[in-house]
């Protein structure tokens, strides 16, 4: 069983432990258990821009309206997110994951029978909510579970998300497509499971912080560092958030607008273009499994400055490809572009180790943030010029990566600490 000791002030180093071997068997039925609920979590988040194509031409929205979708539900997310994170680095809530579920399931609920914007707007708030809940524990666990490797256990957790983010829209092209918009009510049960295994993750949260407080921790193997300054942590964090604001406002120009460029430019069908949308999340998801481990081997820093600035020849190539072409330059697009999420996150919290929850809510809610500014201001230049002209400007956005080298090294030294 993976472990992190709680820092005695802020000024701290935290120190992740591991138990015995058996017990990093059942860290192991965790993170598995986390990163389906991630999944399942995703898979009800992305039905929501799955249907964008049906409810614009059912409700006659604009490119504005679908984007302030997206920026509704990316909004009460990203707010709420960092309050969460803060609120259980003070005071853990192991049955939090299961409730936050409560939200997502109401919301898609009300998103099945929504017949005016305003309603879907609600519905898409709601279920924003459910993952502001959601993604900052879920990660904190996954770090409890690491058995001190953080990249592996990030990665294995997000890997789950995008997986169901790539599901998602092969849902919307088979299921709700041809049977409408009452059929997202189905998908609710995804939440009912989602509970179920949350609830038993907060079983083992509950007993970890027990067996914690008890002392019955056996040794492990602690981080030590040197840490930078504050100075330079507030600096790093600025240039983490920079690199988060380049490749979330990329992934929204093709996570809301992919099947909008691709009907708009090569004129293909709705079910033709949300496969084309499934083959790029489904490199997303490769991507994600890769940042992290490799990560826990090289070091993040390099895992961030590689998944950012690597992906610029590929955006820069992208508005000027065939139908193949495009389909093709999305996969190492994708992959790389994802590789970076993982490394990010754990570099933070290796820069704020006594504050793991409260990084993940800033740092997932600043993700769901840009990516809901980034759809409402894409949207809005769609709505202006055209969703081809929208393309050209994002493929630039890869050059923030030219930060990454500003980053501290963080150097760490092993050694062997009793609990």
């Amino acid at each position: 069983m993976g472990s992190e000791l709680m820092a005695t002030s802020s000024n701290s180093v935290s120190l992740a432990e591991t138990e015995t071997s058996r017990a990093e068997g059942t860290a192991f039925a965790i993170l598995a258990a986390l990163s389906v609920s991630h999944m399942l979590n995703d898979i009800m988040q992305s039905l929501i821009q799955a249907v964008y194509p049906l409810l614009k031409e059912q409700y006659h929205l604009t490119f504005t309206q679908v984007g302030l979708i997206t920026f509704t539900f990316q909004l009460t997310a990203s707010l709420l997110q960092p309050i969460i994170g803060l609120s259980t680095d003070r005071r853990p809530r192991p049955y939090s994951l299961a409730t936050g579920m409560v939200f997502t399931f109401v919301g898609l609920i009300l998103l099945s029978v929504a017949h005016h914007f305003v309603l879907i707007l609600i519905a898409a708030a709601l279920v924003g909510i459910g993952s502001s809940v959601f993604h900052p524990e879920a990660s904190r666990v996954a770090r409890m579970a690491s058995g001190g490797r953080h990249g592996f256990a990030q990665s294995l957790f997000q890997v789950g998300g995008n997986a169901g983010s790539a599901i998602g829209p092969l849902l919307a092209a088979f299921v709700v497509v041809p049977w409408g918009q009452a059929s997202i009510a189905c998908f609710s049960i995804a939440a009912v499971i989602a509970m179920v295994v949350l609830f038993a993750v907060g079983r083992w949260y509950e007993a970890y912080l027990k067996a914690r407080q008890a002392g019955r921790f056996t040794s492990g193997h602690a981080s030590h560092r040197t840490g930078p300054s504050r100075a330079r942590v507030i600096s790093a964090i600025t240039i983490l958030l920079l690199l988060i604001f380049s490749k979330y406002f990329y992934m929204a120009s093709l996570s809301s607008y992919y099947t909008f460029y691709l009907i708009n430019r090569f004129g293909v069908s709705i079910p033709t273009a949300q496969i084309y949308l499934f083959i790029f999340l489904g490199s997303v998801a490769a991507g994600t499994i890769a940042g992290g481990p490799v990560g826990d081997r090289i070091g993040f820093k390099a895992v961030i400055w590689v998944s950012i600035l690597g992906v610029l020849p590929f955006t820069l190539v992208l508005p000027y490809a065939n139908l193949f072409w495009t389909g093709v330059l999305t996969v190492p697009i994708g992959v790389i572009l994802a590789s970076a999420f993982s490394a990010i996150m754990v570099y933070a919290q290796e820069l704020m180790p006594s504050r793991v929850g409260l990084v993940a809510g800033l740092f997932f809610g600043f993700a769901f943030g840009m990516g809901g500014l980034g759809a409402g201001v894409l949207g809005w230049l769609a709505d202006k010029t055209n969703i081809q002209f929208v393309y050209h400007v994002c493929s630039f956005l890869p050059l923030v990566g030219l930060l990454a080298g500003f980053l501290p090294n963080l150097e760490r030294k092993t050694s062997h600490v009793k609990a």
